[in-house]
């Protein structure tokens, strides 16, 4: 460790925060952050548990520290998280004064979950769904204290994972499989959550509160959530056999991926949405040709307009990139794509990114009130009572902007399944938390807070090309989402205030 960083054991004097409250100090191998609020001295792990990101580029916010990163949010006090992507607590330091100098030298012991009486827990939970929402939800209700059976229902064979990570470093090579798994097989036993994996519900019975799973097993709940998500929209052409066409939705959807593009030279992306994007990098990360076939002329012009669409264009073309924009494909025949304009490509393999659909099925033949998604409350609660809703499924009254919003992004799922998760134990927490999402592509990460769909104006402040910028989308002369690239804090400031 750099000799740079103070030696939190031998003290610090307290005059250094009066230009700054966060500084990074070391107590033996551990990088440590003092925060100074007020008369009181917070000392907590100086990294973010989510992807490492330097909390002291972060935000300090009433008493908490939101990362630059990811936008996780975290308790000083008690090293808590406030609110995801982050899933573990902050190691904490006990802080002394003497004479003028801060100490840290002690690491404290994790704040200890409150235990709640039985009496008042629901008599069992089910969430269905092993995403972002479901583990977040797990991971919430063990924390809060509850401690009656839960089942975490998963069509999928896999436990849950880092999703966004299939398109970005895991799909381009950088990232081991052994990153992927969000908690360890032994956790689960510990913690005494139940995995039913590839065990799609066949079944809900909102009268009876059961459910029943492939292969006849029923569950009983006093307490349901519906994290389901979304399924990929599929090509409806010739020649698009499962051989030939791949979807990212999964982790094996990624496995069956690579498996083919380790053989692969040639490959052609369907759609411009932010994962078909990443896909393309990714791949060409991996050395194939890449070509993207979109409809829309212009790369992600509803979502980030006009200007940086045609800028994320050129930064995937000087990678070497080849886009077919306003186009279509027509069929797929062995090893040759056909586009909608009779111009063929040779392609060892074609991955559809054109957009997702709900998985609102079970619901709506349950007889729960859908709409583009999964219809919930400010409480996140769907029209059945004790079930509830979070994730790329839930339809749910946004403050910031007025309207019913159902968005794909991990962020607002992990958000809201921990939400749901404590008000299915008697919270009733609104959720109010501002949308967050962020896109990787090769060497360019872009954050974006809010919602701006519609936007009528875009502002830039900065330097677009040079990569140094924020983009300010209003909507009726109303600020409604704000992109940045390299400016971490300015968008934290922008959530901030969106969220006021």
């Amino acid at each position: 460790m750099s000799d740079t960083v103070p030696d939190l054991g031998l003290g610090i004097a307290a005059t250094e925060f009066d230009r700054r409250p966060m500084l990074v100090g070391r107590v033996g191998e551990d990088q440590v952050l003092v925060v100074k609020r007020g008369d009181e001295y917070f000392a907590v792990a100086a990294q973010c548990t989510h992807y490492h990101g330097p909390l002291v580029d972060g935000l300090l916010v009433d008493g908490h520290v939101r990362c630059p990163w990811h936008h996780a949010c975290f308790d000083l006090k008690t090293g808590r998280v406030q609110r995801g992507p982050a899933l573990d607590p902050l190691d904490r330091w006990q802080v002394d004064q003497q004479d003028g100098r801060i100490f840290v030298r002690h690491k404290l012991p994790p704040v200890r979950t409150s235990r709640r009486s039985a009496d008042t827990q629901p008599e069992s939970v089910v969430i269905v769904g092993a995403g972002s929402a479901g583990i977040a939800a797990a991971l919430e209700l063990r924390r809060a204290g509850y401690q009656r059976p839960l089942t975490l229902v998963s069509g999928e064979a896999d436990p849950p994972y880092d999703r966004p990570n299939l398109s970005k470093d895991y799909l381009a090579g950088n990232a081991p499989a052994e990153w992927m798994p969000l908690r360890s097989n032994e956790f689960y036993r510990d913690n005494e959550i139940e995995l039913a994996l590839g065990s799609a519900v066949r079944k809900l019975d909102v009268e009876q509160t059961k459910l029943t799973l492939e292969g006849g097993r029923e569950l009983s709940f006093g307490r349901l959530l519906l994290a389901t998500g979304a399924q990929p929209v599929r090509l409806q052409i010739a020649g698009a056999e499962a051989d030939r066409v791949f979807y990212l939705r999964s982790w094996a959807d990624c496995r069956a991926l690579l498996a083919r593009a380790a053989s692969a030279q040639r490959a052609v992306v369907v759609g411009a949405s932010f994962i078909a994007l990443e896909v393309a990098a990714s791949l060409r990360t991996r050395g194939l040709d890449v070509y993207v076939v979109a409809r829309d002329s212009t790369l992600m012009r509803r979502v980030l307009g006009e200007r940086v669409g045609n800028f994320l264009r050129t930064v995937h073309e000087s990678r070497g990139t080849v886009f077919h924009l306003g186009q279509t494909i027509a069929s797929v025949a062995g090893s040759t794509v056909t586009l909608s304009d009779g111009t063929t490509l040779d392609a060892d393999l074609v991955v559809v990114g054109a957009g997702v659909r709900p998985l609102d099925d079970l619901a709506r033949a349950a007889g729960i009130a859908t709409n583009n998604g999964v219809t919930v409350d400010d409480y996140l609660m769907t029209s059945a009572n004790g079930i509830y809703a979070a994730g790329d499924i839930a339809s749910w009254p946004d403050k910031h902007s007025g309207e019913r919003l159902r968005v794909e992004h991990w962020v607002v799922a992990q958000r809201q399944g921990a939400t749901a998760a404590r008000n299915m134990l008697g919270a009733r927490e609104k959720f109010t938390a501002v949308p967050f999402f962020w896109t990787q592509q090769f060497d360019l990460t872009i954050n974006y807070v809010g919602h701006a769909a519609g936007a009528d104006l875009a502002r830039i402040d900065g330097d677009l090309e040079q990569r140094d910028c924020a983009i300010r989308y209003e909507r009726g002369g109303r600020l409604a989402a704000v992109a940045t690239i390299s400016r971490d804090l300015e968008s934290l400031k922008a959530e901030l205030e969106l969220e006021s």
